[in-house]
């Protein structure tokens, strides 16, 4: 799988979360929600530390992951997050 975060987006993390560089955002699943590759789940983010990252990158000085343990939320599916334009959040497109 394939992590990939524009600049804008690590940018709103970091400014939204008061984030210094080489700080760890970890994309983890959670109850409730919705997403369009599992139903009742969807993703969160937390301040994390890597025990055992299935993927990581470094955008914008803010390091991102996705746990080993977490992979199967996403089927075979890579995670693009992208700055939605519209209401300025972050957008979480899934990709194969």
């Amino acid at each position: 799988m394939n992590l990939s975060v524009t600049k804008e987006a690590a940018q709103w993390y970091k400014t939204e979360l008061n984030l210094q560089s080489n700080e760890t955002l970890r994309f983890f699943v959670q109850y409730g929600g919705c997403s369009t590759v599992q139903k009742g789940l969807s993703l969160g983010i937390r301040k994390d530390d890597p025990a055992h990252p299935a993927v990581q990158i470094q955008e914008e000085g803010i390091n991102f992951f996705i746990e080993g343990d977490d992979e199967w939320f996403f089927d075979g599916h890579n995670l693009s997050v992208t700055l939605n334009e519209g209401d300025d959040f972050p957008q979480f497109n899934y990709e194969k």
